[in-house]
């Protein structure tokens, strides 16, 4: 493993006062990441339209547009990383609008077929909102090398809990213009507010650092080590750290994604669907309650991980949602119970999107942070396998009741909470002590020859 290491200095931003403001490029990137939740939590609004538009087509095949666009969303994204780490932020950006709002407009003006949407809302959308997810989320972890947790845990709340803002006025423009004409509409809408937010970021200038943050001086803090140098991702893959972070994020992805992909069978499994909890139905009340709790999670304990570590915070948070995931096997006629503990089950669960996200770019650095991450986070589509079509399938074969599916996910849980304090933990540490030369606090930093820069693009492919 190469041990050069570039000094991460402060230089002033030459992009002006806007796209040089780091907490624009945040809120740019809140916002897009806001527009491409509605692709994943507003799909089920449209659906009672689409089995209207297309008589005798089983049900299946319909919910089966959701899992062609979870796919296209996770898969391609270690490609689109790639190439935003190699063009630029705002080049695949604008790509990715373009792609959201096309997937929606096409789908709400041609498409004729279920195997229609598969191609327009699954394919095109799912890599534009790929696209925009892995551009927003390394945006983030790029510009707050001081607060990468907090940063990330923000943006990826966007996503977590955006829908939340416009699932009635997309549910309301579906009920008087049709669910063809509303999916156009919005398309449209989506597609320009993205394209704005694109032409907005912009990655930091080379060996840029926030002012007074020195990173040498961070490495005297244990809670949180960064690498200092940048690996491509074909180094990143060469590396044990990356195979346990893939596999720890299918281990604790595992049950938030089980309640997503089935809440409904699993509150007629426990006996509770048909309840009402303070007047409302128990299922939407549970399903909004677990959306704020969810993007709570992710702002709240990526944060809490700027301080804690990343690892205590996973050993933490992982080690609760164990427990948590395991109680819902024993909560079988209680409404009170099923709300609340979903709710838990969720604040301990969405976290996985912030401190994943920020612990591959401090463990694999920041420069590739796009393509790096975007191979992680394809453990996610992996884990959803499992999750939903898995979890169902061994349900059906116990007569409906998903304890076996919970059981599974509270013990991998477990095992990444272990993981990330015992085994993760020294390893980063381990290869990162060696990355860090000693150099007296009064030595001045010498600018590297043109020899020295080469060596190290050629080992680590830092700019």
């Amino acid at each position: 493993m190469a041990t050069n290491v570039t000094s991460f200095v402060h230089t002033e931003p030459t992009l002006g006062k806007i796209a040089g403001n780091r907490w624009i490029q945040l809120v740019c990137g809140i916002v897009a990441m806001i527009l491409i939740s509605n692709y994943q939590y507003a799909f089920t609004l449209f659906t009672p339209g689409m089995k209207l538009s297309f008589p005798g087509v089983p049900y299946a095949k319909i919910a089966a547009v959701f899992s062609a666009f979870i796919l296209f969303e996770t898969w391609p994204m270690p490609v689109a990383g790639y190439f935003v780490d190699k063009l630029g932020i705002r080049k695949l950006m604008t790509v990715g609008a373009v792609c959201i709002a096309l997937g929606w407009v096409l789908g709400g003006t041609i498409a004729k077929s279920p195997f229609d949407l598969y191609l327009y809302y699954g394919v095109i959308a799912g890599t534009g909102a790929g696209i925009i997810y892995i551009s927003c989320v390394a945006n983030a972890v790029k510009w707050f090398p001081d607060k990468r947790g907090l940063a990330v845990g923000l943006t990826a709340a966007g996503f977590g809990g955006g829908a939340a803002l416009t699932v009635i006025p997309i549910a309301s423009t579906i009920h008087s213009m049709g669910w063809a004409k509303a999916m156009a509409v919005w398309g449209i809408a989506q597609g320009a507010i993205a394209l704005v937010a694109a032409l907005m970021l912009h990655h930091p200038p080379a060996g840029w650092a926030p002012a007074g943050w020195d990173q040498r001086a961070k490495q005297v803090h244990k809670a949180v080590a960064q690498s200092k140098i940048n690996l491509k991702w074909n180094q990143t893959l060469g590396t044990p750290e990356f195979y346990l972070l893939y596999a720890m994020f299918f281990f604790a992805c595992a049950g938030g994604l089980i309640a997503t992909a089935n809440l409904s069978q699993i509150a007629k499994s426990l006996h509770v669907s048909d309840a009402k909890v303070w007047g409302l139905a128990i299922v939407p009340l549970t399903v909004t309650l677990t959306s704020i709790c969810n993007a709570l999670s992710r702002i709240l304990w990526g944060s809490v991980s700027d301080r804690l570590g990343r690892e205590n915070t996973m050993f933490l948070t992982f080690g609760i949602e164990a427990i948590l995931v395991f109680l819902v096997t024993k909560i079988a006629g209680s409404p009170i119970a099923f709300v609340m503990l979903f709710s838990f089950v969720f604040l301990f669960w969405g976290e996985i999107y912030s401190l994943f996200s920020a612990t591959t770019g401090d463990v694999f650095g920041p420069k590739n942070a796009s393509a790096n991450y975007g191979m992680v986070y394809t453990a996610k589509g992996l884990a959803s396998v499992f999750a939903g079509f898995g979890a169902a399938a061994l349900a059906a074969y116990l007569g409906g009741s998903f304890a076996v599916a919970f059981y599974i996910s509270a013990v991998l849980c477990a095992i990444a909470s272990l993981f990330s304090l015992f085994v993760l933990r020294p390893l980063v540490r381990a290869r990162i002590a060696k990355e860090i030369p000693v150099v007296p606090p009064t030595a001045s930093v010498q600018a590297p020859t043109c020899k020295e820069k080469q060596d190290e693009k050629d080992l680590v492919g830092v700019a």
